[in-house]
């Protein structure tokens, strides 16, 4: 892993922020309009293309995306809004032009650190999407990149811009309700059977750089798209997928810089029978010193036969965050705060993060990274957190319900959670006490350079493999350095 340390990091951005080179904006100056591209034209990709057709000061030069009907697809409709753009199915050839300013990159989840880091060599600034990378290694080659280069890199994570989270964010900084004492994370979204397929390869698009950094083997899914997450070599499960909204948001709310001492995760895919990779069902512990955190990931409904979730304090993807004197509760759509007896005390309407791409674009032209609401750095923390605890999940062992028990006794929270989780299966027509758990071990860590010191009751050839997935592998020729 990349020897930067978060303490070099902070140093890094800071000098960066005096070392930016002045942006070329074009023949009319620092006035003309930010000349951006979109990179990946999946939902999220399009949502940007949508924005951005629209948004003053920007401009929509160039689009890309490996498959060549989606790509088509965005063309259309950015000529139908009056706008002409480029197109390309390789990134390589948008990174290249020279009437390019910025880039949007929302690809699949493994090629987000190394197209950042080529956009940055490149002069490019980087709006990245969530997780900002594939394996906890990427994360500090990003940061050096943008310092490097003096480039602006924003996260995908917009709940930072959310002006619910914001303001009740200063209002718990005030000191009205106490210190931060616990947080208890919670995303339950319902996801159904991915379904399996002979193994294949699309003709359709060029899969050779549709996988890029990745191991080009062939799908085993019926779908290409979206269907991605649920494998480890392209995505990071529902843990990196959307766990990293409220994991990033609640990391601000409480002020926590860095990284955790060490994160254990327990859990399985439970209740379909497919191609997938990843867990449906995860619990990961993360020890902040004085700041206890669980996140729980659920994919399975509330009941068996329908689609509703079931809800954790009144949200189903959100986060509490407990202080001395009270709690803040909420996400999507701002939160509220209330008192030690459940009464609420002041709400916090939200609007889901909605000036983030502005807040991108105007630290673009102000050439400050401190004008960032979500750093490149603060990314790298929150997709770490994730890539913990599926490094956890990924060298654990299978056992019961009573090895998850025991996993977690020490830890604050944890076992109540355990037992509403044995519970939520039994609905779901799971025995639980039968059920295969993966149990997974205590990742330790270094919080202040991100180096894997131990794997919790694990020799010495599992924490080779820990520190070796969390490093990260990139196939020729598309490496940091290609």
């Amino acid at each position: 892993m990349n020897n930067l340390t978060r303490r070099g990091f902070v140093r890094a951005a800071a000098s960066a922020t005096l070392a930016f080179p002045a942006l070329r904006l074009g023949a009319a100056g620092s006035n003309a309009d930010i000349r951006v591209a979109v990179i990946g034209l999946g939902g999220k990709g399009r949502s940007h293309v949508k924005m951005l057709l629209k948004f003053p000061g920007a401009r929509l030069t160039a689009l890309c995306d490996v498959d060549p009907q989606r790509l088509a697809e965005q063309v259309t409709a950015a000529k139908e809004a009056g706008v002409t753009v480029a197109g390309a199915t390789d990134p390589r050839r948008i990174l290249e032009r020279k009437d390019v300013d910025a880039v949007v990159i929302a690809t699949p989840n493994h090629w987000h650190a190394v197209l950042t880091v080529w956009a940055c060599r490149a002069g490019k600034d980087v709006y990245v999407e969530k997780p900002v990378s594939h394996s906890i290694g990427e994360g500090p080659r990003m940061i050096e990149a943008a310092r490097k280069y003096g480039r602006i890199v924003q996260s995908g994570t917009q709940y930072r811009s959310d002006e619910g989270i914001r303001a009740a964010t200063a209002w718990i900084r005030e000191g009205h309700i106490g210190r931060p004492r616990s947080a208890h994370i919670a995303w339950y979204e319902y996801r159904p059977s991915i379904g399996r397929a002979a193994p294949h390869r699309p003709e359709n698009l060029d899969y050779d750089l549709y996988c890029g950094p990745a191991e080009a083997i062939p799908l085993t899914r019926p779908k290409l798209h979206y269907d991605w997450h649920w494998f480890w070599s392209t995505g990071d499960g529902d843990l990196g997928n959307s766990g990293v909204h409220p994991i990033d948001a609640c990391r601000f709310m409480a002020g926590l810089e860095g990284l955790p001492r060490r994160a254990l995760c327990l859990g399985g895919r439970f209740g379909v029978d497919d191609a997938a990779e990843t867990p449906n069902t995860q619990l990961t512990l993360l020890d902040y010193p004085g700041l206890p955190m669980l996140v729980e990931n659920r994919n399975l409904p509330a009941k068996s036969g329908q689609k509703a979730m079931d809800a954790f304090r009144g949200i189903r993807e959100g986060f509490a965050l407990d202080c001395e004197g009270g709690a803040f509760v909420g996400l999507k759509g701002g939160g509220a705060i209330y008192d030690r007896d459940g009464k609420r005390l002041k709400q916090f309407p939200g609007e889901g993060g909605g000036r983030h791409m502005a807040n991108f674009l105007d630290a673009v032209r102000s050439r400050r990274d401190g004008d960032l609401n979500a750093p490149v750095l603060q990314g790298h923390y929150s997709s770490t957190i994730c890539h913990l605890g599926n490094l956890s999940w990924r060298l654990g062992r299978a056992d019961n319900l009573a090895a998850c028990r025991d996993a977690v006794r020490n830890h604050s929270g944890a076992a109540e959670v355990v037992d509403q989780l044995s519970r939520h299966l039994a609905s779901n027509q799971l025995a639980a006490d039968r059920a295969r758990f993966t149990v997974g071990p205590w990742i330790e860590l270094d919080p202040a350079s991100g180096a894997i010191t131990a794997v919790a009751g694990a020799d010495n050839a599992t924490l080779k493999r820990a520190r070796i997935l969390a490093e990260g592998a990139h196939r020729a020729p598309f490496g940091f350095d290609a």
